[in-house]
Protein backbone atom coordinates (compact mmCIF):
# COMPACT_ATOMS: atom_id res chain seq x y z
CA UNK A 1 0.00 0.00 0.00
CA UNK A 2 1.51 3.30 -0.94
CA UNK A 3 1.53 5.98 1.31
CA UNK A 4 -0.61 8.26 2.13
CA UNK A 5 0.03 12.35 1.82
CA UNK A 6 -0.05 12.83 5.87
CA UNK A 7 2.40 9.86 6.17
CA UNK A 8 4.95 10.70 4.05
CA UNK A 9 8.05 8.50 2.88
CA UNK A 10 10.09 11.35 2.13
CA UNK A 11 10.73 12.10 5.77
CA UNK A 12 13.14 9.42 5.91
CA UNK A 13 15.21 11.09 3.03
CA UNK A 14 18.89 11.32 3.92
CA UNK A 15 18.16 8.50 6.01
CA UNK A 16 17.73 5.91 3.67
CA UNK A 17 18.65 5.39 -0.30
CA UNK A 18 15.72 6.04 -2.13
CA UNK A 19 15.28 2.56 -3.35
CA UNK A 20 15.16 1.76 -0.24
CA UNK A 21 12.48 4.44 0.20
CA UNK A 22 10.58 3.15 -3.19
CA UNK A 23 10.64 -0.68 -1.18
CA UNK A 24 9.43 0.56 1.49
CA UNK A 25 6.34 2.69 0.24
CA UNK A 26 5.69 -0.59 -1.42
CA UNK A 27 6.01 -2.76 1.37
CA UNK A 28 4.55 -0.77 4.29
CA UNK A 29 1.14 0.65 5.33
CA UNK A 30 0.81 4.54 5.95
CA UNK A 31 0.67 3.90 9.93
CA UNK A 32 3.92 2.11 9.89
CA UNK A 33 6.00 4.62 7.60
CA UNK A 34 4.44 6.96 10.02
CA UNK A 35 6.08 5.51 12.75
CA UNK A 36 9.40 5.12 11.05
CA UNK A 37 9.01 9.29 10.25
CA UNK A 38 8.79 9.94 13.95
CA UNK A 39 11.73 7.87 15.05
CA UNK A 40 13.64 9.91 12.36
CA UNK A 41 12.54 13.31 13.83
CA UNK A 42 12.75 12.35 17.07
CA UNK A 43 16.67 12.06 16.43
CA UNK A 44 16.85 8.31 15.63
CA UNK A 45 20.65 7.73 14.45
CA UNK A 46 20.59 6.72 10.69
CA UNK A 47 21.97 3.53 11.14
CA UNK A 48 19.24 2.11 13.80
CA UNK A 49 16.71 3.79 11.63
CA UNK A 50 18.01 2.05 8.77
CA UNK A 51 18.02 -1.28 10.64
CA UNK A 52 14.27 -0.67 12.29
CA UNK A 53 13.60 -0.27 8.71
CA UNK A 54 14.32 -3.21 7.45
CA UNK A 55 13.17 -5.41 10.00
CA UNK A 56 10.10 -3.79 9.66
CA UNK A 57 9.22 -4.08 6.19
CA UNK A 58 10.79 -7.83 6.87
CA UNK A 59 8.18 -8.61 8.92
CA UNK A 60 5.72 -7.32 6.52
CA UNK A 61 6.72 -9.37 3.87
CA UNK A 62 7.18 -12.42 5.60
CA UNK A 63 3.62 -11.88 6.73
CA UNK A 64 1.97 -11.55 3.30
CA UNK A 65 4.11 -14.74 2.15
CA UNK A 66 3.62 -16.36 4.64
CA UNK A 67 -0.51 -16.00 5.17
CA UNK A 68 -1.42 -13.66 2.53
CA UNK A 69 -1.93 -10.89 4.58
CA UNK A 70 -0.16 -7.50 5.82
CA UNK A 71 0.80 -7.92 9.98
CA UNK A 72 -2.00 -7.65 12.12
CA UNK A 73 -2.27 -5.77 15.17
CA UNK A 74 -2.25 -7.49 18.03
CA UNK A 75 -0.03 -10.65 16.38
CA UNK A 76 -1.80 -13.66 17.34
CA UNK A 77 0.20 -16.22 19.22
CA UNK A 78 -0.01 -18.47 16.18
CA UNK A 79 1.40 -15.85 13.91
CA UNK A 80 4.53 -15.16 16.19
CA UNK A 81 5.10 -19.17 16.56
CA UNK A 82 4.83 -19.84 13.01
CA UNK A 83 8.00 -16.77 12.66
CA UNK A 84 9.66 -18.75 14.83
CA UNK A 85 9.46 -22.23 13.23
CA UNK A 86 10.09 -20.56 9.83
CA UNK A 87 13.14 -19.04 11.03
CA UNK A 88 14.35 -21.14 13.53
CA UNK A 89 14.96 -25.13 12.42
CA UNK A 90 17.38 -27.78 12.49
CA UNK A 91 19.08 -28.27 9.05
CA UNK A 92 19.64 -31.88 9.97
CA UNK A 93 15.99 -32.27 10.13
CA UNK A 94 15.37 -30.29 7.19
CA UNK A 95 17.42 -32.95 5.34
CA UNK A 96 14.70 -35.97 5.74
CA UNK A 97 11.70 -34.15 6.08
CA UNK A 98 11.34 -30.75 3.83
CA UNK A 99 8.42 -29.53 5.27
CA UNK A 100 10.84 -28.97 7.91
CA UNK A 101 11.72 -25.20 8.74
CA UNK A 102 10.12 -22.59 6.11
CA UNK A 103 7.89 -24.01 3.72
CA UNK A 104 10.02 -23.73 0.00
CA UNK A 105 6.76 -21.38 -1.55
CA UNK A 106 7.46 -18.76 1.31
CA UNK A 107 11.25 -18.59 1.00
CA UNK A 108 10.63 -18.21 -2.97
CA UNK A 109 8.22 -15.28 -2.54
CA UNK A 110 11.06 -13.65 -0.02
CA UNK A 111 14.06 -14.27 -2.53
CA UNK A 112 11.32 -12.66 -5.16
CA UNK A 113 11.06 -9.65 -3.31
CA UNK A 114 14.97 -9.47 -2.69
CA UNK A 115 14.35 -10.18 1.74
CA UNK A 116 15.84 -13.77 1.94
CA UNK A 117 19.43 -14.50 0.73
CA UNK A 118 20.38 -16.91 3.36
CA UNK A 119 19.14 -20.75 2.50
CA UNK A 120 19.69 -22.14 6.31
CA UNK A 121 18.01 -21.31 9.54
CA UNK A 122 18.27 -17.20 10.56
CA UNK A 123 20.76 -16.47 13.40
CA UNK A 124 18.84 -16.18 17.15
CA UNK A 125 20.51 -12.81 17.19
CA UNK A 126 18.35 -11.72 13.88
CA UNK A 127 15.29 -13.14 14.96
CA UNK A 128 15.05 -12.03 18.80
CA UNK A 129 15.94 -8.55 17.16
CA UNK A 130 13.02 -8.73 15.10
CA UNK A 131 10.45 -10.05 17.54
CA UNK A 132 11.59 -7.33 19.90
CA UNK A 133 11.15 -5.21 17.38
CA UNK A 134 7.22 -6.46 16.34
CA UNK A 135 6.93 -6.23 20.37
CA UNK A 136 7.89 -2.54 20.14
CA UNK A 137 5.95 -1.74 17.88
CA UNK A 138 2.75 -3.39 19.71
CA UNK A 139 3.39 -1.10 22.43
CA UNK A 140 3.65 1.88 19.91
CA UNK A 141 0.50 1.38 18.43
CA UNK A 142 -1.03 0.82 22.08
CA UNK A 143 -1.62 -2.37 21.56
CA UNK A 144 -0.97 -5.76 23.50
CA UNK A 145 1.01 -8.81 22.16
CA UNK A 146 1.10 -12.06 23.56
CA UNK A 147 5.08 -11.98 22.98
CA UNK A 148 5.99 -12.41 26.48
CA UNK A 149 3.65 -15.45 27.10
CA UNK A 150 5.01 -18.41 28.63
CA UNK A 151 4.47 -20.37 24.75
CA UNK A 152 6.25 -18.19 23.16
CA UNK A 153 9.48 -17.88 25.19
CA UNK A 154 9.77 -21.67 25.69
CA UNK A 155 9.63 -22.09 21.45
CA UNK A 156 12.20 -19.40 21.63
CA UNK A 157 14.46 -21.41 23.57
CA UNK A 158 13.94 -24.79 22.34
CA UNK A 159 14.02 -23.53 18.79
CA UNK A 160 17.51 -21.77 19.00
CA UNK A 161 18.82 -24.60 20.97
CA UNK A 162 17.48 -26.91 18.48
CA UNK A 163 18.89 -24.33 15.39
CA UNK A 164 22.72 -25.03 17.21
CA UNK A 165 23.97 -22.46 15.21
CA UNK A 166 27.09 -20.34 16.92
CA UNK A 167 26.90 -16.79 17.34
CA UNK A 168 29.16 -15.36 14.18
CA UNK A 169 31.40 -12.37 14.66
CA UNK A 170 30.73 -9.42 12.40
CA UNK A 171 34.13 -9.46 10.59
CA UNK A 172 35.63 -13.04 10.50
CA UNK A 173 39.01 -11.90 10.77
CA UNK A 174 40.41 -9.32 13.14
CA UNK A 175 42.29 -6.47 11.28
CA UNK A 176 45.42 -6.40 13.89
CA UNK A 177 48.69 -4.34 12.74
CA UNK A 178 49.94 -7.02 10.99
CA UNK A 179 47.31 -6.99 8.74
CA UNK A 180 46.57 -3.36 9.19
CA UNK A 181 50.12 -2.68 7.86
CA UNK A 182 49.41 -4.60 4.49
CA UNK A 183 46.38 -2.83 3.57
CA UNK A 184 48.34 0.66 4.54
CA UNK A 185 50.70 -0.52 2.15
CA UNK A 186 48.22 0.13 -0.75
CA UNK A 187 47.91 3.24 0.29
CA UNK A 188 51.16 4.83 -0.91
CA UNK A 189 50.86 5.85 -4.56
CA UNK A 190 49.91 9.56 -3.36
CA UNK A 191 46.75 10.11 -4.77
CA UNK A 192 43.66 11.60 -3.20
CA UNK A 193 41.74 8.44 -2.92
CA UNK A 194 45.28 6.61 -0.98
CA UNK A 195 45.71 9.56 1.20
CA UNK A 196 41.87 9.38 2.62
CA UNK A 197 42.19 6.13 2.79
CA UNK A 198 45.09 6.16 4.50
CA UNK A 199 44.30 8.45 7.44
CA UNK A 200 41.01 6.75 7.25
CA UNK A 201 42.49 3.34 8.38
CA UNK A 202 45.25 4.96 10.98
CA UNK A 203 41.99 6.99 12.52
CA UNK A 204 39.45 4.10 12.99
CA UNK A 205 42.32 1.83 14.39
CA UNK A 206 44.30 4.28 16.85
CA UNK A 207 41.30 5.87 18.23
CA UNK A 208 40.47 2.38 19.55
CA UNK A 209 38.76 0.72 16.73
CA UNK A 210 36.05 3.44 15.57
CA UNK A 211 32.90 2.25 14.32
CA UNK A 212 32.23 2.81 11.08
CA UNK A 213 29.60 5.38 11.31
CA UNK A 214 31.67 7.21 13.96
CA UNK A 215 34.26 7.69 11.04
CA UNK A 216 31.89 8.55 8.57
CA UNK A 217 30.53 11.28 10.24
CA UNK A 218 33.46 12.45 12.08
CA UNK A 219 33.94 16.12 10.84
CA UNK A 220 36.79 18.90 11.32
CA UNK A 221 35.29 20.81 14.32
CA UNK A 222 35.29 17.39 15.87
CA UNK A 223 39.17 17.63 16.32
CA UNK A 224 40.82 19.35 18.56
CA UNK A 225 44.78 19.52 19.21
CA UNK A 226 46.35 18.83 22.53
CA UNK A 227 49.68 19.15 23.99
CA UNK A 228 52.37 16.63 21.96
CA UNK A 229 53.94 13.67 24.50
CA UNK A 230 56.94 11.82 24.62
CA UNK A 231 57.69 9.36 22.35
CA UNK A 232 59.05 7.20 25.21
CA UNK A 233 57.57 7.71 28.04
CA UNK A 234 60.99 7.48 30.19
CA UNK A 235 62.62 10.13 28.55
CA UNK A 236 60.33 12.63 28.84
CA UNK A 237 62.79 15.62 26.88
CA UNK A 238 63.00 13.08 24.25
CA UNK A 239 61.36 13.08 20.60
CA UNK A 240 57.83 14.07 21.22
CA UNK A 241 54.37 12.94 19.14
CA UNK A 242 51.17 14.65 17.90
CA UNK A 243 48.21 14.56 19.79
CA UNK A 244 44.48 14.68 18.72
CA UNK A 245 40.99 14.51 20.62
CA UNK A 246 38.15 13.24 18.40
CA UNK A 247 34.76 13.97 19.18
CA UNK A 248 32.66 11.22 18.47
CA UNK A 249 28.78 13.11 18.75
CA UNK A 250 26.33 9.79 18.66
CA UNK A 251 27.58 6.89 19.42
CA UNK A 252 25.72 3.22 19.53
CA UNK A 253 26.42 3.76 23.23
CA UNK A 254 26.11 7.27 23.89
CA UNK A 255 24.56 10.51 22.95
CA UNK A 256 25.97 13.37 21.27
CA UNK A 257 25.34 15.39 24.81
CA UNK A 258 27.12 13.04 26.75
CA UNK A 259 31.23 14.52 25.39
CA UNK A 260 32.64 11.72 24.07
CA UNK A 261 36.25 11.65 22.74
CA UNK A 262 38.85 9.62 21.58
CA UNK A 263 42.64 10.62 21.43
CA UNK A 264 44.95 9.47 18.82
CA UNK A 265 48.59 10.06 19.00
CA UNK A 266 51.71 9.53 16.16
CA UNK A 267 50.86 7.96 12.78
CA UNK A 268 47.20 8.60 12.89
CA UNK A 269 47.72 12.10 13.15
CA UNK A 270 49.95 12.75 10.65
CA UNK A 271 48.18 11.03 8.16
CA UNK A 272 45.30 13.05 9.03
CA UNK A 273 47.02 16.28 8.88
CA UNK A 274 48.51 14.79 5.33
CA UNK A 275 44.74 14.01 4.35
CA UNK A 276 43.07 17.18 5.38
CA UNK A 277 46.50 19.63 3.92
CA UNK A 278 46.32 17.85 0.42
CA UNK A 279 42.36 18.15 -0.08
CA UNK A 280 42.37 21.58 1.44
CA UNK A 281 39.66 20.57 3.52
CA UNK A 282 38.84 23.10 6.79
CA UNK A 283 35.33 22.47 7.39
CA UNK A 284 32.53 20.12 7.14
CA UNK A 285 32.81 16.11 6.47
CA UNK A 286 36.67 15.05 7.35
CA UNK A 287 36.32 11.73 4.97
CA UNK A 288 34.45 12.42 1.48
CA UNK A 289 33.22 10.71 -1.64
CA UNK A 290 36.44 11.19 -4.13
CA UNK A 291 35.30 10.16 -8.14
CA UNK A 292 37.13 7.83 -10.14
CA UNK A 293 39.15 10.90 -11.69
CA UNK A 294 40.27 11.80 -7.81
CA UNK A 295 37.94 15.06 -7.63
CA UNK A 296 37.13 15.67 -3.74
CA UNK A 297 32.98 16.11 -3.26
CA UNK A 298 31.26 17.94 -0.29
CA UNK A 299 29.40 14.92 0.55
CA UNK A 300 30.56 12.82 3.99
CA UNK A 301 31.54 9.05 2.95
CA UNK A 302 28.38 6.73 4.29
CA UNK A 303 29.22 3.91 6.96
CA UNK A 304 28.52 1.31 3.83
CA UNK A 305 31.45 2.83 2.05
CA UNK A 306 33.99 2.47 5.04
CA UNK A 307 33.16 -1.07 4.82
CA UNK A 308 33.58 -0.47 1.19
CA UNK A 309 37.15 0.68 1.35
CA UNK A 310 38.41 -1.99 4.04
CA UNK A 311 37.41 -4.52 1.35
CA UNK A 312 39.07 -2.86 -1.62
CA UNK A 313 42.27 -2.50 0.32
CA UNK A 314 41.75 -6.20 1.29
CA UNK A 315 41.35 -6.96 -2.25
CA UNK A 316 44.38 -4.66 -3.44
CA UNK A 317 46.50 -6.51 -0.08
CA UNK A 318 45.80 -10.05 -1.80
CA UNK A 319 43.77 -10.55 1.17
CA UNK A 320 39.96 -12.09 1.23
CA UNK A 321 37.76 -9.25 0.80
CA UNK A 322 34.89 -11.56 2.71
CA UNK A 323 37.10 -12.01 5.90
CA UNK A 324 37.03 -8.68 6.61
CA UNK A 325 34.82 -5.54 7.68
CA UNK A 326 34.92 -2.23 8.92
CA UNK A 327 34.51 -4.01 12.78
CA UNK A 328 37.61 -6.09 12.17
CA UNK A 329 39.44 -2.90 12.66
CA UNK A 330 37.33 -3.04 16.78
CA UNK A 331 38.01 -6.12 17.06
CA UNK A 332 41.47 -5.86 15.70
CA UNK A 333 42.05 -3.69 17.97
CA UNK A 334 41.40 -5.40 21.50
CA UNK A 335 43.29 -8.34 20.23
CA UNK A 336 46.32 -6.23 19.43
CA UNK A 337 46.24 -4.79 22.88
CA UNK A 338 45.97 -8.28 24.40
CA UNK A 339 48.73 -9.10 22.46
CA UNK A 340 50.74 -6.21 23.93
CA UNK A 341 49.79 -6.48 27.27
CA UNK A 342 47.82 -3.61 27.46
CA UNK A 343 45.94 -3.79 30.46
CA UNK A 344 41.99 -4.64 29.42
CA UNK A 345 40.31 -1.60 31.37
CA UNK A 346 42.73 0.63 29.58
CA UNK A 347 41.64 -0.91 26.15
CA UNK A 348 38.41 -0.31 26.58
CA UNK A 349 38.46 3.09 28.12
CA UNK A 350 40.40 3.81 24.58
CA UNK A 351 37.87 1.77 22.56
CA UNK A 352 34.62 2.66 24.50
CA UNK A 353 33.01 -0.62 25.46
CA UNK A 354 30.38 -0.85 27.64
CA UNK A 355 29.88 -4.85 27.68
CA UNK A 356 33.45 -6.38 29.83
CA UNK A 357 31.87 -9.40 28.68
CA UNK A 358 32.63 -8.62 24.85
CA UNK A 359 36.08 -7.18 25.66
CA UNK A 360 37.21 -9.70 27.21
CA UNK A 361 36.46 -12.34 24.04
CA UNK A 362 38.93 -10.76 22.37
CA UNK A 363 41.68 -10.84 25.44
CA UNK A 364 41.05 -14.22 26.45
CA UNK A 365 41.41 -15.83 22.91
CA UNK A 366 44.27 -13.88 22.57
CA UNK A 367 45.82 -14.57 25.65
CA UNK A 368 44.93 -18.28 24.93
CA UNK A 369 46.93 -18.69 21.84
CA UNK A 370 49.87 -17.08 23.23
CA UNK A 371 50.07 -19.46 26.50
CA UNK A 372 50.46 -22.92 27.06
CA UNK A 373 47.28 -24.20 27.63
CA UNK A 374 46.21 -24.87 24.13
CA UNK A 375 49.62 -26.39 23.19
CA UNK A 376 49.42 -29.16 25.64
CA UNK A 377 48.48 -31.86 22.63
Amino acid sequence: MKPSDDCPIDALAGLLPMAARDRLADALDPAEIDTLAHLAKAGTGANSLRALASDLAYLEAWSRAATGAPLAWPASEASILRFIAHHLWDEGEREKNSDHGMPKVVAEALRIDGRLRASGPHAPATVRRRLALWSTLHRWQGVEGPFSSPSIRNALRLAIRAADRPRGRKSAQAITRDVLDQLLATCGRGRAVDLRDRALLLLAFGSGGRRRSEIARLRVDDIDEREPVPADPSAPDGLVLPVLALRLRRTKTASAESGESALVVGRPVEALRAWLEFSKIDGGPVFRRIDRWGAIGAAALDPQSVNAVIKSRCAAADLDPKQFSAHGLRSGYLTQAAREGVPLPEAMQQSQHRSLQQAARYYNEAQIARGRAARLA
